[in-house]
């Protein structure tokens, strides 16, 4: 297959002649198009080297780009791939920017879409780039998330181009889907929630999200389409899955809203806060006294039950909850699953040693209106693949929603 591949003008344009081999390794042919700033990190007789074709610097060159014009490209490929997706790129292409070889392509283009963002910290979490990279996942884009470490401009933090292997892998997934949730969308919440006292303090829980991370990886390795909606932690997002990164219950209740309709199943895994203060954040950092601190609190949204609450007479999407318990989890489980209406709950016992929460094993049973499954002590990556086999068989009398 060809894949267009796009190079915009990041410290991480290196990576993406590794990119390139991995691919070729894959059996792919690949077309590299770099924008004038990508030229300023990498040389175009790089990318000429190892792809043995003209790189596509200009849509008005003569010459070796003559025969290559973006709308005939625009029909070849079977991929554009955008690696590093700068802030600008994504500014771009959100907005219907055509101005160069490269955006012009993006609007011609039928072929999926997959961009692998790098930036700085600060300007990854920026509200316009967020909207954008919302804008884009919104239109059918996919995402390969950055990883956090040493960034280019001295900082440390999130915004670093992923690894290329990662980048091929999701290239690969979309270009040859497999799997036997094929077709199926999926969205999946993990990790906890931060409800903000004041700029410095917060109340949370000890969640690390590696329950409903690796729920979402396994969906993602059957050939889902995973959405995963990923309060505060330190997890690299898997390969091919879409993240939205959020904070308080509040957002996640935002962001679950905007992405379950039209979902297959809903499978939420974060420790979702129950209380969040009254008023909200304090505005400056609550000046600590003799005497003791009253603070308010109030209920946060019940996003599942909202969704039990929500659900047509078709009964889509799939609900599927969490209930971390102390004891025998059973009963307030039974009693949840019954209130929410939702059709399979994942009961555990936090307080064994080796379950619940930040652990790489968890033990729990299966819950749902006519059955129980108990799951012994094992890895979360074994039993997400034995919870998604639950959900399969749930799924198989329903069709795949459009």
């Amino acid at each position: 297959m060809l894949i267009g591949l796009g190079v915009s003008g990041g410290i991480g344009a290196y990576k993406a002649v590794e990119v390139v081999r991995g691919l070729q390794k894959r059996g792919h042919d690949v077309a590299a198009i770099m924008t004038r700033s990508a030229r300023r990190f990498v040389g175009e007789v790089t990318f000429e080297a190892i792809t043995r074709r003209p790189v596509i610097t200009d849509q008005f060159a003569r010459g070796a780009n003559a025969d290559i014009e973006h709308i005939a490209l625009a029909t070849d490929i079977s991929l554009l791939l955008v690696a590093p997706a700068t802030a600008n790129i994504i500014g771009k292409l959100a907005h219907g920017i055509a101005d160069d070889f490269l955006t012009s392509l993006y609007l011609a283009t039928r072929a999926p879409v997959l961009l692998a963002p790098a930036m700085n910290t600060n300007m990854l979490e920026h509200a316009a780039v967020q909207a954008n990279l919302a804008t884009l996942a919104s239109r059918g884009v996919r995402f390969v998330d950055p990883g956090e470490g040493f960034l280019a401009c001295g900082w440390i933090g999130k915004g670093r181009l992923a690894e290329p292997d990662a980048i091929v892998e999701a290239a690969q997934r979309m270009l040859a889907p497999t799997g036997s949730l094929l077709g199926r969308r999926f969205v999946v919440s993990a990790g906890p929630t931060y409800e903000d006292i004041d700029p410095v303090r917060y109340l949370g829980n000890r969640s690390s999200g590696r329950m409903g991370y690796a729920i979402a990886a396994e969906a993602s390795r059957r050939g889902a389409h995973v959405v995963l909606v990923s309060g505060p932690t330190k997890l690299e997002a898997p390969a091919g899955v879409q993240i939205e990164r959020v904070r308080s219950a509040v957002d996640m209740s935002q962001a679950i809203a905007r992405h379950a309709p039209g979902a297959d199943a809903v499978i939420m895994a974060a420790a979702v806060a129950d209380y969040m203060p009254e008023r909200g954040a304090a505005p400056s950092k609550i000046a600590k006294g003799d005497g003791p601190l009253d603070l308010r609190l109030v209920r946060t949204p019940d996003i599942l039950a909202e969704l039990g609450r929500a659900r047509g007479g078709d009964g889509a999407p799939l609900l599927v909850g969490f209930a971390a318990e102390t004891g025998d989890p059973r009963p307030r489980a039974r009693r949840k699953l019954e209130s929410k209406q939702i059709d399979l709950i994942i009961a555990n016992d936090v307080s064994r040693d080796g379950a619940g929460f930040d652990t790489d094993t968890n033990a729990a049973f299966l819950l749902s209106p006519d059955d129980e499954i108990e799951l012994p002590m094992q890895l979360k990556s074994a039993m997400a693949s034995k919870i998604l086999d639950r959900v399969e068989r749930m799924l198989a009398a329903r069709p795949v929603r459009a």
